[in-house]
């Protein structure tokens, strides 16, 4: 493990120990010493490309919903579904990504291509916005079809290449970090929260900069800012390469065949009885605890059919542990998903709300909708250093976890403070609807309500308040709890998280909206939202919220930590 070196001095010589780190090497396929690699010097470098992505990512989906409704003249409920959608896939996309990084390419490798195919969406997104279009006649426009096919082509390859680039990039930056050295191991812990801290950032000046051009100045423009930015991010990537660690990958079949041939055999041997399956156990040495316990019709792959104990016939005890642990994550990934949905709707109809309320600040300038985003942002730059330098030291002093509370126990608490974001949400649209009714605009959707957009501040903050304890809580969680080969994968199962509630909420708004909408009606999400009903939408996910916060919290108490980690 440690190579003693001996600098000498004029007067004296100094040993010094120089630990090589194991599971690693350089890029040049060399041991690596920890002084001289990994670590916050080569975190820097990752976060700092995190901070680029974010900027490009947010610079073209936080603002889409205004896109779609005027350059390209889609109804508000069409423009929330198209959004959803696009969020949906670019959100189940990592999981193809960290599939062919975790068996094939690798993740340095899959993040220099996503990052060249990411810089070729985000041209041609720039390129269809300013191509000539057909001019807006009676507030409604009609582009060219083949501007509307160029820019859902060139959108779509944008979430393509991010879905390789997103896992990849999370998972590079946390196996910086030595789980097996006690300080590192603390490193990698406050690394999810600066990680996320960088994320926030960067998508704050998309917010602030990008949206105000995008409303102000050209949409050309407002997609060519994120395209040079994604340039920027791909040569410092490159710059950081001589101080990154590299995983030592095994020559043994992939993870995904390893996991996946534990349940093909296990339900080969359906008809095992307990008792061969005791006996088995007995005779590998598999101690009784609660772990081995859990999923025990997994422990069915330990035999075979024929009673033949031939390798490749029967799993071992590490790969049907492996097929477990990832089982285990399945009821908290599924609880999550109305999480999910809430998060789904601060860049589409909180937007909208936005838009019809008054937007002045001083006498000319008028703050753009999507920009009230940045307060989410803002919130979580404020809070994640007192979460990661006083929460945590205090917590950790009471609790003596290295992470102050557990993964699950921060999880669950944002996600309550999620259900307070819509209920706030719900109460603030209500306020507006009756601010439209009394100042007789209920049949003027163009008008400005006399209501200032600061109203809507509180929910955006609480909505940065939880994400500081449910999205960097699901981040750490899903890269912690899987094997170590499939942390691209952990990460991919976190973002699908988000990817399956963007979807969910696509179909509630499709089916309430078709349901609520019938005969010529003004439904819940009428294009006249003084005429719709966002507070009963916003009521609906609160209380779904709710319920499956009831269920997370059932699944959580009886979750059985991998590898002893309980923070």
């Amino acid at each position: 493990m440690s190579t003693p070196v001996t600098v000498t001095g004029a007067d004296t010589s100094t040993p010094l120990l120089d630990d090589v780190v194991d599971g690693v090497v350089n890029f040049k396929g060399h041991p690596v010493h920890r002084s001289r690699s990994g670590g916050w010097t080569s975190a820097s470098f990752i976060i700092g490309v995190e901070v680029a992505e974010r900027n490009a990512y947010y610079g073209i989906s936080s603002n889409l919903i205004t896109y779609l409704t005027g350059p390209l003249g889609q109804s508000t409920a069409t423009a929330a579904e198209n959004v959803n959608a696009w969020y949906g896939t670019a959100s189940l996309l990592p999981l193809l990504g960290a599939f062919i990084a975790d068996s094939y390419l690798g993740r340095f490798r899959t993040i220099i291509v996503s990052s060249l195919l990411y810089i070729l969406g985000l041209g041609l997104l720039t390129l269809s916005a300013v191509l000539p279009t057909s001019e807006c006649t009676n507030s409604s426009c009609s582009p060219p079809q083949y501007q509307v096919i160029l820019f859902f082509f060139s959108l779509y390859l944008v979430a393509f290449a991010q879905g390789g680039h997103k896992p990849c990039v999370q998972a590079f930056g946390a196996d910086q970090f030595d789980s097996s050295d006690p300080e590192e191991c603390k490193s990698k812990s406050s690394f999810f929260n600066w990680w996320y801290f960088g994320l926030c950032a960067g998508t704050a000046v998309s917010l602030l900069v990008l949206n105000y051009i995008q409303d102000n100045l050209n949409w050309g423009l407002g997609f060519g800012i994120p395209c040079i930015v994604m340039s920027f991010a791909l040569v410092l990537f490159l710059l950081g390469t001589t101080t990154y660690r590299f995983t030592i990958k095994s020559d043994n079949k992939s993870p995904f065949v390893r996991i996946g041939q534990v349940f093909v055999k296990a339900a080969r041997n359906w008809r095992t009885t307990p008792s061969a399956i005791s006996l088995e156990e007995e005779a590998r040495g598999i101690l009784p605890d609660h772990g081995s316990e859990q999923f025990k019709f997994l422990n069915k792959a330990l035999l075979s059919p024929d009673g033949s104990k031939e390798q490749g016939k029967v799993c071992s005890i590490s790969e049907v542990e492996e097929a477990k642990a990832v089982l285990r994550l399945v009821p908290i990934w599924v609880t999550c998903l109305a999480y999910a949905i809430i998060f789904a709707q601060s860049p589409t109809l909180f937007t909208e709300q936005g838009v019809t309320m008054d937007r002045s600040l001083g006498s000319t300038f008028k703050i753009p909708a999507a920009s009230l985003q940045t307060f989410i942002s803002l919130s979580i730059v404020i809070l994640m250093p007192i979460y990661d330098r006083i929460f945590v030291p205090v917590t950790r002093a009471i609790t003596r976890k290295p992470s102050g509370i557990t993964m699950l126990q921060r999880i669950g608490t944002g996600i309550f403070l999620s259900i307070l974001s819509m209920v706030v949400a719900a109460l603030t649209e209500t306020k507006r609807l009756e601010t439209a009714r009394a100042s007789g605009l209920v049949d003027k959707p163009e008008a400005t309500v006399p209501m200032s957009i600061w109203w809507l501040v509180p929910q955006y903050v609480l909505f940065g308040v939880s994400d500081v304890f449910t999205m960097v809580g699901l981040q750490e969680f899903f890269y912690d709890q899987v094997p170590s080969e499939l942390r691209s994968l952990g990460l991919a199962l976190y973002l699908s998280i988000f990817g399956i509630g963007s979807f969910l909420s696509s179909f509630l708004i499709s089916i309430i909206d078709n349901a609520t909408g019938r005969d010529g009606q003004d439904g819940w999400f009428s294009d006249n939202l003084n005429k719709g009903h966002l507070d009963y939408f916003y009521w609906l996910l609160a209380g779904i919220s709710a319920v499956a916060l009831a269920a997370y919290l059932f699944f959580a108490r009886s979750y059985i930590y991998n590898r002893g980690n309980t923070a």
